[in-house]
């Protein structure tokens, strides 16, 4: 067995946290004292790229090691359906696996926490039973069957729904606690001798902002949470406008709940040195994605695919990993390669159905032939891997395809206040992104083409044509090849998703009964 081999592994997703509120990338505000601490000993990755700007196909590709389009686990079709997760494997290699969250999308049935032995949503917006069993089976239902496809745009948003539930004002106490909690538990009850697997989301800084007074008081002090903007909707359609005040308002709750999330997540990092397991666990912390307060006259992670949202804080403790900061580019994905790395585990190894993708080492983290993709092989080359073999510079992925919650929520907004949006308005557009250190290339089919070089123009704020910079050409080159790989270019623009109004009247009635229940029909 390899020395350098770890018993568990402790992966934390940050959700929505930006890489530039945090003090081991440089942030002047003391919001992460824990985490820069953590710094200290393990790698921090300064051009990590997310393949996705939101949790479920993030989320997905964390846990298949594949990009959106190849898992196909999107608002179109909300589920991870027929790939073999990260978890099953580990828990038929013989680890103790749990994932806790208190996240809408990763529950069982959007399929994100198959193969998990324990899990919890701590999601008490909606009744358990919506997790797993009938609306499960009717939400994949719905979507495979073609006549009642329109009706998935209207279940898709049971999520929004509940997300806005779950962190409103009226309930606004945070959930991390209890997830730390019940991860410590899990950790402290596991009996298996090749040891743990603990996956964990933290949603602190997830809008809407409701910090625990004490942060608040510190980092936004004199701030009502309910007195700022706190639907990127409103502000994104344009029916509200933010000015530069209300947004350092709202940039000090979101630094609060950074803060309040970091001094949960030092508590359960305390616990593992206090109980001597902190030396045989690899730890991965992470952000799915970023946020956006008013960068490029947008708020939130909706409709674009700017660095704000895509390049994303990664930091991991493990001993094969040298030095304090790599910045070489990597990718979220290759994170499923790393912890079977971590823990010895060939998915080819073990006795699992389905079709889990074994531990590439030109695709882990610790392994000193990363990212080294040759031709040998090729048709064992990822999308991702191809596109780069073909090229000059190394490139990272990213994929959005059109986003129905939001832009259900978004055309709302704007029906209210009387705003007709454009059909080129960005929230019609499917994006992909080509990114290497020092430029980007976005595609997309409703609004026009965007490269930028990263290097000159870290903001992002002055469009280049490809056809007037070599490496921004290279990366609209390299995302060709990555289209291509996946399946064609989006290049023609798709129809706005249905409300399906009179497709409803199909479902049978025990499910309409249900989604009254929930409070989501009349």
């Amino acid at each position: 067995m390899d020395d350098s081999r770890q018993s568990n592994v402790l992966f934390v997703v940050l959700d929505t946290v930006r890489k530039d509120r945090l003090g081991p990338y440089g942030y002047d505000r003391d919001t992460t004292p824990e985490l820069s601490a953590f710094a200290e000993e393990a790698t921090v990755f300064g051009s990590a790229v997310a393949p996705a700007p939101w949790t479920l196909p993030v989320h997905a590709s964390l846990f298949t090691g594949r990009y959106p389009s190849q898992h196909g686990a999107d608002q179109g079709s909300p589920y991870l359906d027929g790939h073999t997760t990260l978890a099953a494997i580990l828990s038929a290699a013989g680890y103790d696996t749990a994932c806790y969250s208190s996240n809408a999308w990763i529950t069982p049935y959007t399929g994100l926490v198959d193969g998990f032995d324990d899990h919890d949503s701590f999601f008490e917006a909606l009744p358990g039973d919506v997790l797993s069993g009938p609306l499960a089976s009717v939400w994949k239902t719905i979507n495979d069957n073609e006549y009642l496809r329109t009706l998935a745009s209207k279940l898709v948003r049971l999520g929004a729904v509940a997300h806005a539930k779950l962190a409103s004002g009226e309930s606004a106490d945070s959930k991390t606690p209890a997830v730390i909690d019940r991860t410590k538990a899990f950790i402290d009850g596991s009996e298996s001798e090749e040891g743990w697997f603990a996956f964990v989301n933290l949603m602190d800084a997830h809008l809407p902002y409701y910090p625990p007074e004490t942060y608040r008081e510190r980092f936004a002090p004199g701030v009502d949470p309910d007195e700022v903007c706190q639907n990127s909707k409103e502000y994104n359609s344009g029916a509200r406008g933010i000015d530069d005040e209300e947004w350092d308002a709202i940039r000090g709750l979101y630094d609060a709940e950074i803060a309040h999330m970091d001094a949960e997540l030092g508590r359960l990092f305390e616990w593992l040195r206090e109980t001597g397991q902190w030396s045989e666990t690899t730890v991965v912390v992470c952000a799915d994605h970023g946020e956006l307060h008013g960068e490029h006259s947008l708020y939130g992670h909706e409709f674009a695919l700017y660095d704000e949202l895509i390049n994303v804080p990664l930091l991991i403790k493990h001993p094969d990993i040298e030095g304090d900061r790599r910045d070489d580019l990597v990718e979220l994905l290759d994170c499923y390669h790393t912890v079977l790395d971590a823990l010895g585990v060939d998915a080819n190894a073990v006795e699992i159905a389905g079709d889990a993708l074994d531990r590439d080492p030109t695709r882990s983290l610790l392994s000193k032939s990363y990212r080294e993709f040759d031709d040998a092989g090729s048709a064992d080359l990822d999308p991702g891997q191809r596109a780069v073999v073909g090229g000059e510079r190394d490139h990272a992925f990213v994929e959005y395809a059109q986003p129905v919650i939001e832009l259900h929520h978004l055309e709302q907004k704007a029906s209210e206040a009387g705003i007709e949006l454009p059909d080129d308005h960005r929230a019609y557009a499917r994006l992909r992104a080509a990114r290497s250190l020092d430029a980007k290339y976005v595609r997309a089919d409703r609004i026009p083409e965007e490269g930028y070089r990263l290097d000159e123009d870290p903001d992002e704020s002055s469009p280049i044509d490809a056809a007037d910079d070599d490496l921004v050409a290279d990366a609209e080159r390299s995302l060709s090849r990555f289209e291509a790989a996946v399946g064609g270019a989006w290049d023609g623009p798709t129809d706005a998703p249905s409300d399906g109004e009179d497709v409803l009247a199909e479902a049978d009635e025990g499910t309409r009964d249900r989604l009254r229940e929930l409070g989501y029909l009349e």
